[in-house]
């Protein structure tokens, strides 16, 4: 990794771009984001760590309310949470297999977030996994969940891919690498359906997060969801290790701020693995 930063591509379009405009926006989501109680969980049994996020990436104003609902589960383990590993799918350049970037920081207007250089080396071990500052210079889809992570945990690195044309046998041993213990959280970004009417979007984006929450294995269609392929991989996963995919918040950019003729679906989902369930924290 070189010694330089990755600095924001969409700041100022997809979010506010001065630093307290933007720590009272990303504020004011999640206070307004529902923290639902587990089910099944007595008022003895705190709020488990969760050990993954799956969370939209457009426009604050279009997805952050439902962002919000997925970043709002880890304000009661920030103090545990200091790796990230973020996967977003490749928007503006074609990857063949997962990029790293070369910077070894990424900067918003909220700071600056080093990337994790021992998760990074490890990954960089795998056949499939390249370099490219290229991938990650205009891509919007990792950038947009840096100010979430920012205002609800303490000190953390980072580490970001852009998952190209990769398999989900390809995600998941990637995953392994990374997966660590309660100390590192996994976010998956992606949006789901793109520009059909408002009730066929509901439909096909319902039908989506059911398949998800299933668990059956990989096989999103990515034309229902853009970061399919990273999805994959978790659900990939999720067939060696027993993982528990709740959907917290099912919305569309018709039901936050733009036209119901063509919308964008966004889902926000919390997964926690079995062995944590019931982890009390300290």
């Amino acid at each position: 990794m070189h010694a330089h930063s990755r600095p924001p591509a969409v700041s100022g379009r997809f979010y506010p771009g001065r630093p307290a405009q933007l720590a009272e926006t990303v504020d004011e989501l999640l206070d307004a984001a529902p923290l639902p109680a587990r089910p099944g969980a007595s008022m003895a049994v705190p709020q488990a760590v969760p050990k993954a996020l799956i969370a939209p990436h457009a426009g604050y104003v279009y997805s952050g309310p439902i962002a919000a609902s997925a970043y709002v589960h880890l304000r009661a383990a920030a103090a545990r949470i200091h790796r990230v590993v973020l996967l977003g799918p490749a928007h503006r350049v074609y990857v063949e297999g997962v990029a790293l970037p070369a910077a070894s920081r990424f900067t918003t207007p909220l700071g600056a977030l080093e990337v994790d250089a021992e998760l990074a080396a490890r990954v960089a071990a795998l056949p499939f996994v390249v370099h490219s500052d290229e991938a990650h210079a205009l891509e919007h889809a990792l950038e947009v969940q840096l100010p979430f992570l920012q205002r609800v945990l303490d000190h953390f690195t980072i580490l970001p891919l852009v998952v190209g044309a990769a398999s989900p046998t390809q995600v998941a041993a990637l995953l392994e690498q990374v997966w660590g213990g309660p100390e590192t959280l996994i976010v998956i970004s992606s949006d789901l359906s793109h520009y059909h009417g408002y009730d066929q979007a509901r439909r096909l984006d319902a039908d989506t997060a059911a398949q998800i929450v299933a668990n059956h294995g990989p096989g999103i269609d990515p034309k229902r969801a853009c970061g399919a392929r990273c999805i994959d991989g978790l659900l990939e996963l999720g067939r060696r290790r027993p993982l528990d995919i709740e959907l917290l918040d099912l919305r569309s950019s018709g039901d936050t701020a733009g036209p119901r003729d063509q919308v964008v679906g966004y889902a926000a989902f919390c997964v926690h693995e079995y062995e944590h369930e019931h982890e009390v924290l300290p």
